[in-house]
């Protein structure tokens, strides 16, 4: 049985949610951060609401002021983007290159996001090895300066330009376990906000700066397609 469509209800919005989507909206694919007067030109609003309204997208990290007075998006938004994205089957783009590589390199590979101040593991296959760290998919680690974590805080603040500057994969040893390595790349989506970290992990007696060394334009070659895939300009 087909089911109609439910009519709209016939009610106005709110003024004040209209202005600060209307702020949020102001900012375009290729901004970095944006004078008052800008955005008060974009919106048409006048400067004096637009920073009351930004207090209150500070707060639920959906604006960041910087020290020059520059606004730019949140890390919240970077997350909403994010789910906008998983709801485009993340999923069955992911997995695949994560098989390949795991296959490929015989290390576990996985793709982890930012939470705060800790890091999930989204997706993961593991290594063929008997010897690997015991991570599961929605498992939590640390923001410490592991690979992975060093690639969720990087790349979420960094300029395009600068980007492009940073040699890639990021390689770590022993940071938050003793015996375990990680090889790690950025993984961005449409408008080139961060999506997450591709990584190789392993036992740092396998996982070697030399084999890291072999391994490390396979890894960035797969995430700068997976990338491109994910809506990115690479």
């Amino acid at each position: 049985m087909v089911r109609k469509a439910r009519q709209r209800p016939k009610l106005e919005g709110v003024a004040s949610a209209e202005r600060v989507l209307a702020v949020l909206t102001a900012f375009r694919r290729g901004d970095d951060a944006l004078e008052l007067t800008e955005l008060a030109r974009r919106t048409s609003l006048v400067k004096s609401t637009i920073m009351r309204l930004c207090i209150s997208l500070e707060k639920f990290d959906l604006v960041e002021r910087l020290d020059d007075g520059r606004y730019r998006l949140g890390v919240e938004a970077a997350r909403i983007g994010s789910v906008y994205q998983q709801s485009f089957a993340m999923e069955e783009r992911i997995v695949p290159v994560l098989e390949r590589l795991a296959s490929e390199s015989l290390e576990t590979a996985s793709f982890y996001i930012r939470r705060g101040n800790q890091r999930l593991c989204l997706f993961r296959v593991d290594s063929p090895h008997p010897l690997r760290m015991n991570v599961r998919p929605g498992d939590v680690r640390p923001m410490d300066g592991s690979a992975i974590a060093q690639v969720l805080t990087t790349f979420s603040a960094q300029r395009k330009s600068k980007r492009q500057e940073m040699s890639l994969p990021i390689y770590s040893s022993g940071i938050t376990d003793p015996h375990v390595a990680a090889l790690a790349s950025p993984v961005f989506g449409s408008g080139g906000l961060l999506l997450g970290a591709l990584a190789l992990s392993g036992p740092s007696s396998r996982l070697t700066a030399e084999q890291a060394s072999v391994l490390g334009p396979r890894l960035r070659e797969a995430a700068e397609r997976l990338s491109s895939e994910l809506g990115a300009q690479v």
